[in-house]
C-alpha cells in the first residue's frame, strides 16, 4: 500500500514541476523544450529525483547550474502546491534516452533495407 501512495506521489510532483518549468525565467532554462520523464521520491520524502528530458540542449552544465538557481523556488512552489508532510529536496538529472532512441531511428532509417528484395529473395528459394 505504501509504495502505490508513493508512486502517487511521484505522479504529482512530476505533474507540478512540469508546470512550473515552464514559469522560470532563469535564461539558462527559459525558452527551452523541458519534459520531466520521471521522479523518484525517497519514503521518508526527504528527497526527489527527477529526470528532465530537453529538446537541443546546448550546454548541459550551465542548463544544470540553472536548475540548481531555481531548485529552491520550486521546492517553495511545490509545497505551497501540494499538500505534503515534508517538501522534498529536489535533484535533477538529464534523461538521454529520447535523444538515444530519436539516434537509433535515424541509424534504422540510413540502412534503407527493401522489403522487395527479401520478398522475392524467399521466393526463389520455395521454388
Amino acid at each position: 500500500m505504501a509504495s502505490n501512495r508513493l508512486a502517487r506521489t511521484n505522479d504529482d510532483i512530476q505533474f507540478v514541476l512540469s508546470q512550473l518549468l515552464r514559469n522560470i525565467k532563469d535564461p539558462r532554462i527559459a525558452g527551452k523544450m523541458i519534459s520531466v520523464t520521471r521522479v523518484e521520491t525517497t519514503g521518508d520524502l526527504h528527497y526527489a529525483k527527477v529526470w528532465l528530458s530537453v529538446l537541443d540542449l546546448d550546454d548541459e552544465k550551465e542548463f544544470k547550474k540553472g536548475l540548481k538557481s531555481a531548485a529552491g523556488w520550486l521546492r517553495k512552489e511545490l509545497g505551497s502546491s501540494m499538500s505534503l508532510r515534508y517538501t522534498p529536496e529536489l535533484v535533477f538529472e538529464i534523461d538521454h534516452s529520447i535523444e538515444y532512441g530519436a539516434h537509433i531511428n535515424q541509424v534504422l532509417e540510413s540502412l534503407h533495407i527493401s522489403q522487395t528484395t527479401e520478398e522475392g529473395s524467399d521466393a526463389d528459394e520455395q521454388h
